[in-house]
């Protein structure tokens, strides 16, 4: 019966034939648990369909899944979340075509924004995804992508046992390989359009007794495609895994040095007359960048807030380890506890004209009655900094047992994260210009530092209860607990802050919901079909950051902090879905099989905060306190549906639909009058999406054809600017090198890979930040085109 249960919950958009259905879950479920063995992995992959873009889990929830192999055909060393955008009520956009740019990343799941949604490693919480991170790092820092096992996607809601403080809107789940049972050596270089060379090296030591370990590194380089910006880092990844029947022991270790070049957004509104395709940077030409500005160091006139900077990037060095152990205490009983570690040093740079809106008078705060082309070099710039730190410690604990039909579990997870954000500026000497790939010194002015400590501590219990066999039913709750303290060793002088703020605020915030439960079922209507319904209730605590974004501590005064603090309530979310799966092989013709999955949902969405631009344009340099408005209740309803039609083992074509509908069900005071947000939609979030992806193997090469629709998307919370829907086309073409195989050379291949295969323009994502009449947005890049030649030696 557990064989039948297992065939029964692999439904879903899967590009494989149902005879693998079984593997494919198997896999997929080993992979949660991180007790898949890569070489049993790769041998069913060798062994298995022609393709996988989505497999269902044995959840109670609507939980997707890409493996590997598929995340790298997209692209390869493409960030795991760049590959969820072919799934169904998934909006994800960015500048280059690896998904790398944080800056000007924008992620919706089912209207839910990316930082509202929980992020995970092997289990290690990410943090909620925020460009200025203060409690994680994006995935591709935390394990290099050719490294990556899978990725899962819980779109309405994760698990209990989830290490999130943001997952309001579902979790992604990504799960690093283990090592291979043979000894190899695995070599991959891609190079490609705009100067792009990825290195990837691997060595596994294959099986020694019960252990095995790998080394791997990555280097990677690319220009930015419409300016000299540089794109690249290096990183390292270990794993060491010990499995025998006592238990198993994995130890892991990232290391990651990473330079990405921002970009600068185009401001969007009824006065700016100059609204250019790119903004692209001065540098490296600091000659064009000097007869750019006026003598006084003012941009062009007619450029209005769409003029150019010198430079901008983002820095970051992340360390990040844990060890975790499986303890076998019986047949039926398992107790996991696992503690890692992490520390962050990064720092956003960004150096532009002094003469811009509002630097000027910011300067004069420091040095009054100064000329302050000189004060800051004689160049007419200033370089800007925003400089990070993350020092976080954390252990998780899952005690699993089954009790006759029972399966219970429960867990904790504790965080002590000491996190800091300091804004400086420094000079940009006419005669010694700087670099954007290298830290500054000796700043001129530090506008204000922030340090909070921040403790999290969440426990969760569950029950899942085998009713009858093909009936199961899931109960359980969580408690979601944060102590964090705020304190600004550095305030901003009187005027150095937008918004007028005298002093940032200090003080202590704790928030604790103990009780938020989950209900859930799986029925196995046939061994074909599965019905599952489940509601859950979730809450994203308050942001920990200081200076900037949706966060407390980032109010215009201290009687704000207060009364923030004595009136606020967290985010939550009630979610409601439920769906149907299905999994058939057919004698029709060519038509050999169907794997199909839909599902719908309604969410209640109370107390939804949102992020007010202090400033009239939204990315503004000068930056300011936030205005952190409660618009009430958010209702949001959508509908996933999404099947693949198989041809045999010669082609198959997934398409999936979704529509979703978010609206804001109240209007919110701005100090001086109503705005009119009640009926309106989330803006950023697409209504309608569609994505299709056709597979075609012929005689061992693989093409596959990719297209990704989005919908019109509105640019403000009054909905009175949107910008137009796009559709997106790429090309994967991949086959073996057997001419190369021999004695040391195993499985050479090759993939090239076209992306905007149509070379189409457009907004690809839009910045919004204002209630009306103005918005930013990043354009489409591009066709680009790489070559990936990999092999294994042994």
């Amino acid at each position: 019966m557990k064989k039948q249960i297992k065939a029964a919950m692999v439904a879903s958009l899967a590009l494989a034939p149902l005879a693998m259905a079984q593997q494919v879950a198997t896999a997929v479920a080993a992979m949660e648990s991180g007790a898949v063995d890569a070489g049993s992995e790769a041998a069913a992959a060798a062994a298995g369909p022609m393709a996988t873009v989505e497999v269902a889990t044995r959840r109670t929830r609507s939980s997707v899944a890409l493996k590997g192999d598929e995340i790298q055909k997209i692209l390869p060393g493409t960030n795991p979340l760049k590959a969820l955008q072919t799934l169904p009520g998934v909006s994800f956009q960015t500048a280059d075509p690896w998904g790398n740019n944080e800056q000007n990343l924008s992620l919706f799941v089912h209207g839910f924004s990316g930082q509202q949604l929980g992020y995970t490693m092997d289990g290690v919480p990410l943090g909620d995804q925020q460009y200025g991170n203060y409690n994680g790092l994006s995935p591709q820092r935390a394990v290099i992508s050719e490294n990556v096992r899978g990725v899962v996607l819980s779109s309405g809601a994760g698990d209990l046992a989830t290490a999130s403080t943001s997952n309001l809107g579902g979790t992604i789940e990504t799960f690093s390989s283990d090592p291979l049972a043979e000894r190899n050596v695995a070599v991959q270089q891609t190079l490609g359009s705009h100067k792009t060379s990825r290195t990837f090296l691997r060595y596994d030591s294959g099986k020694i007794g019960d252990a095995s370990v790998y080394v791997s590194a990555m280097h990677h380089e690319a220009r930015a495609w419409d300016f000299h910006g540089r794109q690249g880092g290096d990183q390292l990844n270990a794993k060491f895994v010990n499995d025998n029947a006592t238990g198993r022991l994995t130890v892991f270790f990232n290391y990651s040095d990473k330079i990405e070049p921002n970009e600068d957004s185009t401001v969007h509104s009824a006065t700016e007359k100059y609204q250019p395709y790119t903004r692209p940077f001065l540098y490296p030409d600091f000659q064009a960048a000097l007869d750019y500005l006026s003598p006084a160091g003012a941009t062009p006139p007619a450029e209005g807030n769409n003029y150019r900077n010198y430079y901008s990037d983002a820095q970051r060095e992340d360390y990040l380890g844990y060890v975790k152990y499986d303890w076998n205490i019986n047949d039926s009983t398992t107790w996991s506890n696992q503690v890692y570690y992490h520390y962050d040093d990064g720092v956003g740079v960004v150096a532009g004209p002094i003469g811009v809106a509002g630097l000027p008078a910011l300067f004069a705060v420091y040095y009054p009655n100064q000329n302050l082309k000189q004060v800051f070099g004689n160049s007419g710039y200033a370089t800007r900094t925003t400089e990070y730190r993350i020092n976080r410690t954390g252990w998780l604990s899952t005690l699993r047992t089954e009790i006759g039909d029972h399966t219970l579990q429960g867990g904790l997870w504790f965080e002590k994260n000491d996190s800091q954000a300091y804004r400086r500026w420094y000079a940009l000497d006419v005669d010694n210009p700087s670099s954007p790939y290298d830290r500054p010194e000796n700043p001129l002015i530090t506008q204000y530092g922030s340090e909070i400590d921040n403790k999290v501590v969440q426990l969760h219990l569950q029950d899942e209860w085998r009713v009858r066999p093909g009936l199961v039913l899931q109960g359980g709750f969580k408690s979601s607990l944060q102590f964090a303290r705020g304190m600004m060793p550095v305030q901003p002088k009187v005027g150095a802050i937008a918004g007028g703020s005298r002093a940032l605020p200090e003080g202590d915030i704790d928030t604790k919901k103990w009780f938020l439960p989950q209900l859930g079922a799986r029925w196995d209507i046939t061994a074909s079909d599965q019905a599952f319904v489940n509601v859950q209730k979730n809450m994203r605590q308050f942001v920990t950051y200081g200076g900037g974004g949706a966060s407390p501590w980032s109010l215009a005064s201290q009687s704000a902090f207060d009364l923030f603090k004595s009136t606020a309530k967290p985010e939550t979310s009630v979610t409601f879905e439920g769906g149907l799966r299905s999994s058939r092989s057919f004698s029709a013709g060519p038509l050999t099989g169907f794997d199909g999955q839909v599902s719908v949902y309604h969410v209640n969405f109370k107390d939804r905060l949102l992020t007010i631009s202090p400033t009239p344009v939204i990315s503004s340099i000068i930056g300011g306190n936030p205005v952190l408005a409660n618009v009430g209740n958010v209702k949001i309803d959508g509908i996933d549906l999404s099947g693949t039609f198989h041809f045999g083992r010669t082609f198959s074509f997934y398409d999936a639909v979704s529509y979703n509908r978010s609206k804001y069900e109240d209007n919110y005071l701005n100090g001086a009058a109503t705005v009119p947000t009640a009926g309106k939609n989330i803006p950023g979030s697409p209504q309608w999406m569609n994505k299709f992806v056709a597979s075609l193997n012929l005689g061992g090469v693989e093409v596959q054809l990719t297209g990704d629709y989005v919908g019109k998307r509105y640019a403000t919370y009054t909905n009175d600017l949107s910008v137009s829907s796009y559709f997106l086309m790429g090309l994967g073409v991949s086959g073996k090198l057997p001419f190369l195989d021999g004695t040391w050379v195993k499985n050479a291949r090759y993939r090239l890979n076209v992306t905007n295969l149509a070379d189409r323009r457009g907004d690809l994502n839009v910045v919004v930040g204002a209630a009306d009449k103005t918005y930013n947005t990043f354009p489409i890049a591009p066709r680009q085109g790489f070559l990936t030649l990999m092999a294994d030696f042994r």
